[in-house]
């Protein structure tokens, strides 16, 4: 057995039969990266009519809840008990479609379980979500084809995988071009030594394979994807001692980031953009990412390749695009890439989640 396969069945083991429920977990990942502005209502009334007992075993660490998702297909990569998908298959509309992946057996089938009921909860004559096991950085193998999502999302358990890089590169693949991987994650504020990745708690507690921050943009590069742009991002806190301690300096952050598939081609130049106001949800104002709040018919300048997001993703409809001459260099402007650090955003905004645990006490 390869060192991959016993880290999954280290986290198989976590999660299918240890955890019973959030409050279990030995951190505050389960409540972390709060969004910037208040949670769309679409978003509230999804999760609302989520079965309690599909909430109940939720094990993400954030809200990976993109705007404008009606008729989209969905890939969740790690779908767990389900809570994201079932959410999400209301917000995609009976046109769309959300499927789940989980390498865990036993969350597959508890998910399942509960089709039928948010089938009927939302009124449609369809189910449209469906639940398949297998792993996220073998995707092709898992039956889905390549160029066939509109969006990838993720909540916190790329953490939990040893083989990042397989991870982003298949969900590269099976994205449309155009299409984006939205996840919310662990991250670290320094590399995490290799003998803290050996114990089965820290690691699955998403504490020992957490990537460094500035590792996923060079991750993201790789295989393609535009630079990851931050989102939203909170303080993680540790509530157990003697993880705490084996931790050490290292501090952890949840953070909300979205990638982007382009086209592979240069040339690209900056723009002036304007939005139109007419994503749902967002009449007078969207806000992209932690960097890029549009206002409705406000001009905007952006660089190359945000002006290439919102010319080739689903939300080209809603922007009015001006070129510029310039051709900036956008790896010059965003050398050190300081505004995509989750623990500078946490600490800007003042957001670290507290939590009980059963351990805590």
């Amino acid at each position: 057995m390869s060192k991959s396969d016993d880290v999954r069945e280290n986290v198989k083991e976590y999660y299918g039969r240890r955890l019973e429920a959030s409050c279990d977990l030995q951190t505050s990942a389960s409540s972390c990266s709060m969004p910037c502005r208040l949670m769309p209502s679409s978003v509230q009334e999804a999760l609302s009519l989520v079965h309690p007992d599909v909430t109940k075993r939720f094990f993400g660490c954030g809200l990976p809840f993109p705007a404008k998702l009606e008729g989209c297909r969905v890939l969740d990569l790690g779908s767990g008990s389900g809570r994201d998908c079932f959410a999400f298959s209301k917000l995609v509309g009976p046109s769309g479609h959300v499927t789940g992946i989980d390498m865990t057996e036993q969350l597959i089938a508890a998910s399942r379980q509960f089709i039928e009921y948010h089938r009927g909860k939302f009124g449609y004559e369809e189910p449209n979500v469906t639940f398949i096991q297998g792993y996220m950085e073998k995707l092709s193998e898992a039956g889905i084809p390549r160029d066939s999502m509109d969006v990838l999302i993720s909540n916190c358990v790329i953490c939990l995988c040893p083989d990042k890089r397989s991870v982003l590169q298949q969900a590269y693949d099976v994205l449309k071009e155009g299409g984006e991987l939205y996840f919310s994650d662990m991250y670290a504020s320094s590399v995490v030594p290799d003998h803290m990745k050996q114990d089965p708690v820290f690691w699955g507690e998403g504490m020992g394979g957490s990537l460094f921050w500035k590792d996923l943009v060079c991750l993201a590069h790789s295989v393609g994807f535009s630079t990851p742009l931050l989102v939203s991002a909170s303080h993680i806190e540790v509530h157990n001692t003697q993880l705490r301690a084996k931790a050490g300096d290292i501090r952890y952050a949840s953070g909300t980031y979205r990638l982007f598939k382009l086209p592979r081609q240069s040339g690209m130049s900056a723009a002036a953009v304007i939005y139109k106001g007419t994503v749902p949800g967002f009449p007078d104002q969207l806000d992209f990412d932690s960097s890029h709040c549009f206002k409705k018919g406000v001009e905007a300048e952006v660089d190359a390749e945000m002006a290439a997001i919102l010319q080739i993703s689903r939300f080209s409809s809603d922007f009015t695009v001006r070129m510029l001459d310039e051709h900036k260099s956008d790896s010059e402007s965003k050398q050190q890439y300081c505004h995509l650090n989750p623990f500078l955003l946490a600490d800007r905004r003042g957001s670290s989640v507290k939590q009980c645990s059963k351990t805590s006490r």
